[in-house]
């Protein structure tokens, strides 16, 4: 019956697919998810799961389109979602038939009911899986838990198909409360997120924190040319590819945000000012900026508000509380007089004001303009560092790089910001 729902997800996926780009054809448009959800919850596909787990893959697909459509702006070569099959092939090499694949299926709280004492979950069906109507009306799921471990406050289920395995597995997404511990302290660090240095830190303790995003990068152009040499008889490996791709980036981003908690929690840091990137793809008119060829991939490539929330539920667990404030004029507002000039930042990586002669990482400006919430009117200060507070760290930040088996390393050497 799981396999039924499977299928059943993968063809609405391919309706919702064909629909969606019928309308961008016809009107340049792309609909968004009540729109699909409007035009398609009569169509017998629809019908083949329970009403949400209708709208989660329609919700699934209106979000890649979305993405495909503001990547699409400053890269010609990509692609809109595909269609969701898989093709068998002979012995000699050629397509015999194609078969829809097990899509992962969600069920949310009106499709499920939970027997705590018994440990079951029900799932409903689809109504065009309830073949009889005497027929259960849903999948009954025994599960086991470890000593010590109750399920409660389930929230959704989702069946995953392990095609390693050969087999269903369903993810329990359950509802929990963790005590929130008091804040480490009281000082406040900023954060700033780029390209080439995917985050600078800047902290109220005269310390500043800089992460390459090297690796991100070495990834990004490393695996897209690994899948554009999968022919069609390589399905296989181009999607293991993008899994792989996927898994080492989401590690990146929880490896850097448990070391930026941790080095807040060094630092008695109870809040984190992080730059809100909203409108970063985009100029005052609305129109896609254009950062170069390689700049737009990676732009494109980095889920800035992924990251975002990551580091907002690591830092809660720890007391400390995350604020979203406005970038603007960070980047060109030198944080020691504050005077704000486009041409200070002479080259990448190097701050240079001719008005206190101060010459500084840009990153590290940045951060710290966050920090002090250079927006705001009352902030702490919003012209200046305090008198009587050093400069050498905003020009020679700690330098930590990603290694894969032991997280984020110090680097030997500092940062040179010649003057």
């Amino acid at each position: 019956m799981l396999d039924r729902h499977g299928w059943s997800a993968s063809k609405l996926w391919n309706v919702a697919n064909y629909h969606s780009r019928q309308e961008w054809h016809e009107t340049g448009e792309i609909p968004d998810d009540s729109d699909l959800k409007r035009e398609l919850k009569t169509h017998p596909k629809y019908k083949g799961l329970h009403s949400q787990s209708s709208q989660r893959v329609l919700e699934e697909l209106a979000e890649a389109f979305n993405s495909w459509y503001g990547k699409r702006k400053n890269d010609s070569r990509s692609n809109p979602p595909g269609y969701r099959k898989k093709n068998y092939y002979d012995q000699e090499g050629r397509r015999a038939h194609e078969e829809h694949p097990r899509s992962t299926v969600a069920w949310k709280q009106k499709g499920i009911r939970h027997d705590t004492k018994n440990n079951r979950v029900r799932l409903s069906k689809g109504a065009n899986h309830k073949e009889h109507p005497r027929a259960w009306e849903y999948i009954l799921v025994e599960y086991e838990t470890r000593p010590g471990v109750t399920v409660e406050n389930l929230q959704q289920v989702r069946a995953v198909y392990d095609k390693a395995k050969g087999r269903w597995e369903l993810h329990l997404v359950c509802k929990h409360k963790v005590d929130t511990p008091d804040a480490p302290g009281d000082e406040t660090a900023g954060v700033d997120l780029g390209i080439c240095n995917f985050a600078a830190v800047a902290y109220s303790t005269e310390e500043a924190d800089l992460y390459p995003g090297n690796r991100l990068k070495q990834d990004g152009y490393y695996f897209p040319k690994e899948i554009a040499k999968c022919d069609d008889s390589g399905g296989q490996e181009a999607t293991r590819l993008h899994a792989k791709w996927s898994e080492r980036r989401t590690h990146f981003f929880h490896s850097l945000a448990k070391h930026i908690v941790e080095r807040c929690i060094e630092n008695g840091v109870g809040r984190i000012n992080i730059g809100k990137l909203a409108g970063v793809r985009e100029d005052e008119d609305g129109d896609s900026k254009n950062w170069g060829r390689h700049g737009n991939l990676d732009l494109h490539g980095w889920a800035f508000d992924r990251f975002t929330k990551i580091l907002t539920y690591k830092a809660k667990i720890e007391g400390i509380e995350v604020v979203d404030v406005s970038e603007r004029d960070t980047s060109k507002t030198c944080c020691v007089c504050g005077r704000e000039d486009d041409s200070q930042r002479v080259e990448r990586g190097l701050y240079v004001c001719e008005s206190c002669d101060s010459a500084f990482n840009a990153d590290v400006n940045g951060a710290e303009n966050i920090r002090l919430n250079l927006n705001q009117s009352n902030s702490e200060s919003s012209t200046s560092l305090d008198e009587d507070r050093s400069t050498g760290w905003l020009a020679q930040p700690a330098v930590y790089l990603h290694d894969l088996s032991s997280g984020f390393q110090p680097q030997a050497q500092v940062v040179d910001c010649k003057p």
